[in-house]
C-alpha cells in the first residue's frame, strides 16, 4: 500500500508538470551573475573550488554549479558549500532533494529540523538542519531553496511555489543551497552547528547576486 507521503509527491510531480507545460517552454529569467563569481573569502573562510564530474553534472541537468571547500588558517574544519542554480524547471528539470540523493552515496539521517536562521543583515531564512552519518563519519548539514527571495525548508513546499510563481510572474528558476561540515567526535554537534550557522549567516547576503530575488 502507498504511503500518503508517496501519494503527496506524485500530486506535486504531476500538477507541476501540468502547470509548466501549459505555460509554454519559455521562463523569465532575470539577469545574474555566475556562481563562480561567489567570493572566495567569506567571514575569514578561504575557498577552493572542487570538481564537479561530467557524472554528476549529467545527473544534475541543466544549471549552474558551484562545490567549494572552506577552510580557515590554523583550523582544521572544512565547511563545504554546494549551490545548484536552475534558470528554468520544466519537465526535464528540476531540483534534486538531498533527502534522495544523500542514501544513494551510503548517507543516513539521523536528525532533522527546520529552524529560522538569521544572517548577518537581520534577515530571517528558514532552513533545514540536518544530521547525516555513514559508517563513522557524522556531518552537519544546512540546506534549503531558494526563489525569487524567498527561501523554503521543504521540498513539498518549494514545488507549491513553483507552481504558484510560473503562473504568476512566468518564473521557474531557483537553487538548492547545502552547507556542510564534519561533527568532531570530541566536540559534537554542538560546535558543527555553531560553525555552519555562523558561515552560513555570512553567505545569504551575498546570494542575491547569483539567484535572483
Amino acid at each position: 500500500m502507498m504511503s500518503p507521503r508517496f501519494w503527496t509527491v506524485a500530486v506535486l510531480l504531476v500538477g507541476t508538470s501540468a502547470v509548466l507545460g501549459a505555460r509554454g517552454n519559455t521562463d523569465t529569467v532575470p539577469a545574474s551573475e555566475p556562481l563562480s563569481a561567489i567570493p572566495r573569502t567569506i567571514a575569514g573562510w578561504s575557498g577552493a573550488d572542487v570538481l564537479i564530474d561530467q557524472q554528476t553534472r549529467d545527473v544534475l541537468g541543466k544549471g549552474d554549479f558551484l562545490s567549494r571547500a572552506y577552510t580557515r588558517n590554523n583550523d582544521s574544519q572544512l565547511i563545504g558549500l554546494f549551490i545548484g542554480y536552475f534558470p528554468s524547471q520544466r519537465t526535464d528539470v528540476s531540483i534534486h532533494s538531498p533527502k534522495n540523493c544523500l542514501p544513494g552515496d551510503g548517507w543516513a539521517f539521523e536528525s532533522s529540523r527546520y529552524v529560522d536562521l538569521i544572517d548577518a543583515s537581520g534577515k530571517p531564512h528558514h532552513v533545514g538542519e540536518y544530521v547525516i552519518t555513514n559508517g563513522d563519519s557524522r556531518q552537519f548539514v544546512i540546506y534549503w531553496y531558494q526563489a525569487h527571495g524567498r527561501s523554503i525548508a521543504n521540498e513539498y513546499m518549494a514545488k507549491i511555489y513553483l507552481v504558484a510563481d510560473a503562473m504568476r510572474m512566468n518564473r521557474t528558476d531557483g537553487a538548492l543551497i547545502r552547507v556542510a561540515t564534519a561533527i568532531n567526535p570530541t566536540e559534537g554537534t554542538s560546535q558543527a552547528r555553531a560553525q555552519a550557522e555562523a558561515f552560513t549567516a555570512q553567505l545569504v547576503p551575498l546570494l542575491s547576486r547569483f539567484i535572483p530575488d
